[in-house]
């Protein structure tokens, strides 16, 4: 078995399309279908099976696709630990990030690092607190950035900065003219909240929960994927929504929404890395960057 007879059976494996992968890699439709043949000859398995004129994966090669990319994963870092001890910081840089930190915090801190160190590839890949943690936990990320609670104990937290919720609402709401939030009159209103395993949903209902209630007993009219999605929605309705003061900083100075603090509902952003994996050049410059609080780039 090689690594490039194992980087096809992925390419093809995600795509479950041959031609698509050999374009992908730069190989002749042939040369693709004769690795994943030999490869299931070899170990007397079949990954794909042909219905019409599409393949699928089975059961098998659905069980092999999270071997082969961890296997993949051990092999590029083995290659940048490598590079990493002959040359000055370089290489790929995998980094997962919650929505809110993508959006409103990181931008200027990956450009910093891409002027101090133009030798570095970064990749961002932007999903909920949760998929971030599985991925730095498994191996596909080289480090982390969350607003929300983790479980996964053997990850390494820092607290890399400060962020707040608040409650946002469209700008002729009843409440918009208010100073403070009423809050014997949260579960008289509707909502759209964010997704279940985004950090924003997570630190609002241990919010809730401080304030002696629960996100069931809310009126819930949407749950949404994204932060634009909510502001979007609660602007063009009654409904009210919690949100980062970050991410809706700009619209409300804009008067588009109305936004009211929620007492006591700050919460950090995390940086996760895995204790168990080597820290390349490359990761300790982004850590350093993204540690240094004398940083002034972007919205604060």
């Amino acid at each position: 078995m090689t690594l490039e007879q194992l980087r096809i059976f992925l390419a093809v494996a995600e795509r479950q399309h041959v031609t698509r992968a050999a374009e992908a890699l730069n190989l002749t439709q042939s040369a693709v279908s004769a690795a994943v043949s030999a490869l299931e000859a070899r170990h007397g398995v079949r990954f794909f099976d042909r219905v019409g004129r599409r393949i699928v994966l089975t059961e098998t090669g659905e069980a092999f696709m999270a071997e082969a990319r961890a296997v993949l994963d051990r092999a590029e870092t083995a290659e940048m630990v490598l590079e990493d001890l002959a040359r000055e910081p370089r290489g790929r840089l995998r980094v997962h990030a919650s929505q809110t930190v993508a959006s409103y915090w990181l931008p200027p801190r990956l450009v910093a690092l891409r002027e101090m160190h133009p030798g570095i590839e970064l990749r961002l890949t932007v999903s909920n607190t949760t998929h971030v943690a599985d991925a730095v936990q498994e191996g596909g990320a080289d480090l982390g950035l969350v607003e929300g609670a983790v479980t996964h104990g053997d990850l390494h937290r820092q607290v890399v900065a400060r962020d707040r919720l608040v409650l946002v609402m469209a700008t002729d709401h009843p409440w918009a003219g208010l100073e403070e939030v009423p809050l014997a009159g949260l579960q008289t209103q509707n909502w759209i909240l964010r997704e279940p395993g985004s950090g924003t949903r997570s630190e609002f209902e241990t919010w809730l929960s401080a304030q002696g209630l629960d996100v069931a007993a809310l009126s819930l009219a949407l749950e949404l994927p994204s932060n634009e999605a909510v502001l979007n929605a609660v602007a063009a309705s009654q409904c009210l929504a919690a949100l980062s003061q970050r991410a809706v900083a700009r619209p409300a100075a804009a008067g588009w929404i109305r936004a009211l603090p929620l007492v006591g509902a700050e919460r950090p952003f995390s940086l996760l890395t895995n204790p168990q994996r080597y820290r390349t050049r490359a990761v300790q410059a982004l850590i350093g960057i993204l540690a240094d609080e004398s940083f002034a780039g972007g919205v604060i």
